[in-house]
């Protein structure tokens, strides 16, 4: 049976609770046209109107000079406002009942100017409800997390229709760094990757506890990476975490002492620079750690200058939280002062460390108009520096972020390999054809680099029930695709695990690295030859 990759997604109900939330209340969406806006065009936004909602007028209050907007009932109290008119009536048959669309344009810009902005509506008599309200994703995350944990759906809050978000888009020429474009990724998770100075692994059952990995094991393994033909490795966290996995951060500004230290980073920065080798972190912006310092003082002191740094409520864990999981609560990255001191450990990283770029973990959560500063902040401090996404959700919410970030990581085209090689569901024409329309879907300048598996997923190897032709087929066919192709590392010496992931955790797939002898060499080779033929068709 395949698995739910398209975890939010993973039923028609889900699907369908997709749908409606994005049309309910006022729904804004970051809907933007042009969705990259250039100097000197004006931007259109277009709102959708609820069936639940009688409104009679519409304003967006923005500002250009990176100060919040504010203002209400059309008139602006900081920057100016601009009127909405209504556009279109709909019929949806899956909310069954009318939607109103509206659709207001801003300003043209000049290079260089951050566009922030909220979206009021209102009738006669009636108070202001600003946009995207209720939250959409709320409802996502809180549906999902029912279905995954089996519990009743729940009992959507409706949220402060007086508050809404703060949008914001970036007026400039920002494109993928030219290196991205011709990429081989290669992902280590470093607690599994090689203990390093002739250690061996501390233990290699318990796939939720430390095995022994760490930053000088990787420097030692450069040459490895260099021969397989990899020209960049994605580095999954390696920032302070009280787990294996590092997805739950302590601090941002240190390096794990189980994986080494702070010299030891800048070593395999160093060390991978002079290969060729770019290196990118993994970070988490959506969430920290339940033990992080300024969060255990949130928690403890409601009147703490870190309490609006959270969302603190009524449900049973008692804040807002990565799909409800306690040791991860979501930072409130809409706070000014969140989101200065997150994008600031960014800019950190690319300046002090020389590193090249950030694979951002979730990057649904914190959503387009965070991604839009933060990829300006991550250009300024350095310009060729590589932003991708996590983001597992429709296409038409991945183009969302065209502009915002330099891409995303392609799920799509993940579950497409795996159904046609893998599961054997899909035929190599229905794959062609999916793949077309694909590709015509996002911009060439949006970047998606394709992998056939990773850390929260079952090894290809195993769904493919140990079928090595099925792999090298499979890679065969990753390597021909335009998309920088990411290696998930073991994959290519035959790494695979004893079970599946579903129902038992995401470990299972996150076994310590072969060495030497437990090595497949030639699916290696088979490997290191067709890295070799992408790189020549290309031209590198």
């Amino acid at each position: 049976m395949e698995e739910h990759i398209f975890g939010t997604y993973a039923t028609d109900d889900l699907k369908l609770v997709h749908h409606r939330a994005m049309r309910r209340g006022l729904q804004h969406g970051h809907a933007l046209s042009p969705a990259d806006p250039l100097p000197g065009q004006p931007v259109t936004l277009t709102v959708c109107v609820g069936p639940e909602l009688a409104i009679t007028a519409m304003a967006a209050y923005y500002t250009t000079d990176g100060s919040i907007p504010a203002g209400g009932r059309g008139v602006a109290e900081r920057g100016a406002a601009i009127p909405f008119v209504p556009v279109e009536t709909v019929w949806d048959s899956l909310v069954w009942d009318y939607l109103q669309i509206w659709q207001a344009t801003l300003p043209a810009q000049p290079e260089g100017t951050l566009v922030r902005y909220r979206i009021g509506a209102w009738a006669e008599g009636a108070p202001e409800v600003f946009a995207n309200w209720p939250d959409p994703q709320i409802t996502v995350e809180l549906s999902a997390e029912a279905f995954f944990h089996q519990r009743p759906a729940p009992v959507i809050p409706p949220g402060d229709p007086a508050k809404g978000m703060i949008f914001a888009y970036s007026v400039d020429r920002f494109t993928p760094p030219a290196w991205a474009y011709d990429a081989v990724i290669y992902e280590i998770f470093p607690d599994r990757f090689y203990p390093g100075d002739g250690r061996g692994w501390r233990q290699t059952t318990d796939m939720n506890g430390f095995c022994g990995g760490t930053l000088r094991g990787i420097t030692q393994k450069l040459d490895y990476v260099a021969d397989l033909g990899a020209n960049a490795i994605w580095l999954t966290p390696i920032f302070p975490s009280p787990t294996h996995h590092g997805y739950d951060a302590t601090d941002y500004r240190r390096v794990e002492p189980r994986l080494g230290s702070e010299d030891d980073l800048h070593e395999l920065v160093r060390e991978a620079h002079a290969r060729g080798i770019r290196i990118i972190l993994d970070l988490v912006c959506n969430h920290v750690s339940h033990q992080h310092p300024i969060f255990v003082e949130a928690l403890r002191n409601p009147r703490s200058r870190y309490r609006e740094w959270f969302t603190f409520n009524d449900s049973k864990v008692g804040y807002r939280s990565f799909f409800g999981v306690r040791q991860m609560p979501q930072l409130n990255l809409q706070h000014p002062e969140a989101r200065e001191w997150m994008i600031g450990h960014a800019v950190y990283w690319l300046k002090e460390f020389d590193v090249d770029g950030y694979r951002l973990d979730y990057a649904l959560g914190p959503g387009p108009d965070f991604w839009a500063e933060f990829t300006r902040a991550c250009k300024a401090a350095r310009a060729d520096c590589f932003v991708f996404g996590e983001i597992i959700d429709s296409p038409a919410e991945i183009r969302r972020y065209v502009g915002r970030l330099d891409g995303n990581l392609d799920f799509h085209v993940e579950a497409a390999l795996r159904r046609t090689y893998g599961y054997r569901t899909w035929s190599e024409a229905q794959l062609e054809h999916f793949l077309a329309r694909h590709r015509e879907y996002f911009p060439e300048t949006f970047v998606m680099p394709t992998f056939l598996d990773n850390h929260d997923t079952d090894r290809f190897l195993f769904i493919a029930g140990g079928d090595k032709d099925a792999l090298r087929r499979a890679a065969a066919a990753q390597m021909r695709l335009p998309a920088p192709p990411v290696i998930y590392y073991g994959t290519e010496v035959g790494l695979s695990q004893e079970r599946s992931k579903q129902g038992l955790g995401l470990e299972v797939s996150r076994a310590v690295m072969p060495w030497g002898a437990e090595q497949d060499r030639d699916l290696l080779a088979f490997y290191r030859e067709i890295i070799a033929e992408r790189k020549a068709r290309r031209g590198r």
